[in-house]
């Protein structure tokens, strides 16, 4: 999907031009890409310049944890409901997250969703390496493992509407911009069929970053795991998302049952971050 160019208006952002309208300003120097650029936009009474490009001012008060785009007509919410109400949120550090019915996807209290994704990505060292990212969701993994100078990201996303956020999300990357370079193949799938059509052996490096265990169990289960030791080159690292889900109310170890499983599956395991930090072995087993 190609990206929607436009600027995006928080509460924050909408209240900054307007008090700059407010003081006789003609322009206001600032980010409407969420901290990727600064730039400077020409004010009018009925609206504003956007690069060159005029938007209106919009209508009444904006809501906090927001994100709006402009969609032809007026500024929309980034958001989406099919099933799900699946939402682009902005976050201090920059960098949105994003949330399904109300769930945040994205670490955003003690970090930025951005460095937390290039520490994660550090792990599997992706220089060079092809390297295959299960569940795509905004695509700052497969942005990092492209910036450390991946030969090939793989990337798989699910949700139709959380492809249409990366749209619209000047952090997530795009397959079609030359720092891509052909390097990011993104596909619309879902990783836990499409993964027996991929090849034995074909990638160098993983990375797994499944919704919590209650909503895809089957990314967590054996099966599964012996599909990613099969696609995998022996000595091939894979980091593991599992965060610690339950674990105060009903003393239940996530991280423990994933590690046990990717061992019986053909990995070394260990606990590294919010995850498990696995490598292929040797021989596939079946």
């Amino acid at each position: 999907m190609a990206r929607l160019p436009g600027p995006l208006l928080t509460r924050e952002s909408a209240a900054a031009l307007h008090a700059a309208r407010r003081r006789g300003e003609t322009g206001w120097q600032g980010s409407l890409d969420l901290g990727r650029s600064e730039e400077t936009v020409v004010l009018r009474p009925e609206g504003f310049l956007w690069r060159g490009e005029p938007r209106p001012w919009p209508e009444g008060p904006l809501k906090e944890r927001t994100l709006y785009h402009f969609d032809g007509v007026g500024w929309a919410p980034v958001q989406r409901f099919s099933g799900s109400l699946i939402k682009l949120v902005p976050s201090e550090w920059g960098p949105p997250t994003f949330e399904i019915d109300g769930i945040k996807m994205l670490p955003t209290a003690r970090v930025s969703p951005w460095d937390d994704a290039a520490a994660k990505v550090a792990l599997v060292e992706p220089r060079g390496r092809r390297l295959l990212d299960c569940c795509g969701g905004l695509g700052y993994y497969a942005a990092h493992a492209l910036a450390a100078g991946a030969a090939e990201v793989r990337s798989f996303e699910k949700n139709p509407d959380v492809l249409w956020l990366r749209c619209l999300n000047p952090w997530s990357p795009d397959p079609d911009e030359p720092t891509a370079a052909g390097r990011l193949v993104l596909t619309q799938g879902d990783i836990a069929s499409a993964i027996s059509s991929l090849p034995d052996g074909h990638f160098d490096a993983a990375l797994h970053d499944p919704p919590r265990f209650g909503i895809a169990g089957e990314l967590y289960s054996l099966a599964f795991y012996r599909e990613l030791a099969r696609v995998l080159k022996p000595g091939a690292p894979l980091f593991h998302y599992t965060g610690s889900p339950n674990a105060k109310t009903s003393g239940r170890d996530v991280p423990g049952e994933v590690l046990r499983r990717l061992e019986q599956a053909g990995f070394r395991a260990e606990r590294r971050l919010d995850g498990v930090l696995a490598r292929r072995l040797g021989p596939h087993r079946r």
